[in-house]
């Protein structure tokens, strides 16, 4: 079973525990989430108008099916829609995917979620759109642009992760030959930095599967990717643990105007950063160049070593490439790579790709689909479960959880509570406050857990946060 399929198995069991679930649309995204809702649940349900992308889930999916349009009430009466958990509309059109939410909702699932392709909709305080029967709304697309903004503002970092607006991070960097805790244990390592505060979570090791999570007798190798829980005061002060000085990203350059380059490139020119974006098609360039006055649009075939050449290339701070082609983008941040870019930033839409991002020497693979996976999954979360997260390359997920009265992780200190050895608690937040999470810890309730957990841990960590 590969890896994408095992932890999201687990975790599916663990959060959605046999929901009746129907998907309007079966495109990349309707297709990923079918893909990953129906190892768990009871009844998953996929509408579509296209035979074509039904008989493939079919041959792949141990979901059912219906060819039809999702609007159609009859339809939706006849699926069950009236017991139905959750109702996702993630067809291609904004508009149907609204229009399937308030038509599901007054007939009476418990749930609504719709993709959506306006980010206004996200961020507007005068339309209350849970009373029209629309519950959450996600934007791929915008997940992606925010995304990639975040990695940029953390480039030392190939990986990051937020919990509580930043109070708590989880930080994930390959380690170089300059860095001082190569070699050492990881006891050794806080030994040694006494005045910084953070947890090292899991390490990604060259050529070996399985996702580690370090004890104190641990050792740091070379070319190790490794993960750190850190508090917001501390990430200026990982820098030197690690070897590297904080990047400052300045100038950016974009290759593909897709609607994500565009939200991309908008994000970056609110924040004052340089950008330059190259679109081949015509059109499509002088449109994105009318939107975004503070943009340098460039009409040409970002394939060409050539034309990047001529655009300074040698001079960006950070590479971006977010064509609709998983290949070039890859190949195009290696490129740029070469001509000694610091960050490069792929958007890749083959889930097989997302391993092997350190391997191949781009510093961030990011997908699409994964980023609404994991936004919905924060939204449909159950019991003490807060927050979930998944990093880009890794077999594993994070939670955030809020502890209740009762529960068991309150009752002894950490290193009493038998744990178990696939995971690690990355840090404690109380009143708002970040606290590092050691041996000796006392758990109360009302704090929120972070929680780092391989997938065969889940159902164990979770029996521990149980009231």
């Amino acid at each position: 079973m590969d890896t994408i399929k095992e932890q999201y198995l687990c975790k599916l069991s663990f959060i959605f525990n046999f929901m009746k679930i129907i998907i309007a649309g079966a495109g990349d995204v309707g297709f990923h989430l079918a893909k990953l809702l129906s190892y768990e649940a009871q009844d998953t349900y996929v509408i579509d108008f296209d035979g074509d992308k039904l008989e493939y889930i079919n041959n792949y999916l141990d979901v059912f099916t219906k060819k039809g349009d999702a609007t159609s009430i009859n339809l939706l009466k006849e699926i069950g829609i009236e017991s139905a958990d959750l109702l996702l509309a993630a067809t291609e059109s904004q508009n149907t995917n609204f229009t399937i939410s308030v038509i599901g909702k007054a007939l009476g699932a418990k749930k609504t979620i719709a993709r959506i392709d306006n980010p206004e909709f996200l961020k507007n305080d005068v339309i209350d759109f849970k009373k029209f029967g629309v519950d959450f709304m996600i934007s791929p697309q915008e997940l992606a642009a925010n995304e990639i903004k975040m990695l940029l503002n953390q480039a030392s970092f190939n990986d990051t992760v937020e919990f509580e607006k930043g109070l708590f991070n989880i930080m994930g960097t390959t380690l170089e030959y300059k860095s001082p805790i190569l070699d050492l244990t990881v006891k050794e390592a806080k030994e040694k930095f006494p005045s910084v505060d953070f947890i090292t979570i899991a390490i990604k090791r060259v050529g070996v599967s399985q996702t580690i999570i370090p004890r104190g007798d641990t050792v740091y190798n070379f070319k190790d990717q490794v993960y750190f829980s850190v508090p917001k005061d501390s990430i200026e002060k990982l820098y030197p643990i690690i070897g590297q000085k904080q990047i400052n990203i300045k100038n950016v350059m974009i290759l593909g105007g897709s609607s994500i380059g565009f939200k991309t490139a908008r994000n970056l020119c609110k924040e004052n950063f340089t950008v330059k974006i190259i679109e081949k098609d015509k059109d499509k360039a002088l449109d994105i160049a009318d939107k975004l006055s503070n943009a340098l649009v460039i009409n040409g075939d970002g394939r060409n070593i050539e034309l990047l050449e001529e655009e300074n290339i040698r001079e960006m701070d950070a590479f971006i490439a977010v064509t609709g082609n998983s290949e070039t983008n890859i190949m195009s941040c290696l490129v740029a790579k070469s001509k000694g870019v610091k960050k490069t930033i792929a958007l890749v839409e083959n889930m097989d790709y997302m391993n092997i991002s350190q391997t191949i020497g781009i510093d961030t693979l990011i997908n699409k689909k994964l980023l609404a996976a994991s936004s919905i999954f924060k939204h449909i979360r159950k019991g003490e479960v807060v927050a979930l997260a998944n990093l880009h390359n890794i077999d594993a997920e994070i939670f955030e959880f809020e502890v209740k009265e009762k529960s068991k992780v309150t009752k002894k200190p950490i290193k009493e509570l038998r744990f178990p050895r696939e995971a690690v608690f990355g840090g404690i937040i109380r009143d708002g406050v970040a606290l590092m999470s050691f041996g000796d810890f006392q758990i109360e309730a009302g704090d929120k857990a972070i929680v780092f957990c391989l997938p065969e841990a889940i159902s164990s960590v979770e029996e521990l946060f149980k009231s």
